[in-house]
């Protein structure tokens, strides 16, 4: 009589696992090709820095020339702010003044969306594109929450493309300015890691 080889089910379970993983790696590595590690020193980028801009923000809502335009209307629910909801889409000049005639050096380009019900918060998601000088083509990216009703508000910087390759930072917003008719001029200070 011959005798049966007796295992648990757990073990089983473990050695169908193992003829598996086994059997499956070539199709994972095939599937993972695309991806390879690079090593930064390879890439002859130059030394970090950072670098300190102050800009100002002119949000013009009013007026046939407006540079910030709701394309979503807020829907006033029972308990939530009267703005909670509302998108707007933005195409801001970044002036190195806080007046409107101050020259312009770029574009806030993106959009703001409320998302406070018991605050006044936005989500604020926008490219500074450089228009002028040593910078003229390159962007950085301001991606966060805007707490409009405090004094200065902290968003990061996550990224961004020209001169800003691989950029990080922060930037604080404080407003300077915000007029009846629904404008603002904010007064930005970022500040930019990058190569």
């Amino acid at each position: 009589m011959a005798k049966a080889l007796l295992i648990s089910p757990s073990y089983f379970i473990f050695l169908v696992f193992l003829i598996f993983s086994y059997a499956t790696i070539p199709v994972f590595g095939e599937e993972y090709s695309y991806v390879k590690t690079i090593d930064l020193e390879k890439m002859n980028l130059p030394k970090e820095k950072v670098t300190h801009f102050q800009l100002y923000w002119q949000d013009v809502v009013s007026g046939s020339n407006a540079t910030s335009v709701t394309v979503i209307e807020a829907l006033t629910l029972n308990n939530s702010s009267p703005y909670f909801g509302m998108v707007n889409i933005i195409d801001n000049s970044l002036t190195v003044g806080p007046n409107m005639s101050s020259k312009t050096v770029g574009k806030a380009q993106g959009l703001y969306a409320s998302t406070g019900q018991e605050d006044a918060s936005l989500l604020m998601v926008m490219n500074f594109a450089f228009t002028d000088g040593k910078y003229n083509g390159s962007t950085f990216t301001v991606l966060g929450r805007n707490n409009v009703n405090a004094e200065v508000r902290e968003m990061p910087i996550i990224g961004g493309s020209g001169l800003f390759r691989f950029a990080r930072g922060y930037a604080l917003a404080s407003t300077y300015s915000f007029y009846d008719n629904g404008d603002a001029t904010i007064e930005y200070n970022c500040y930019v890691i990058h190569y």
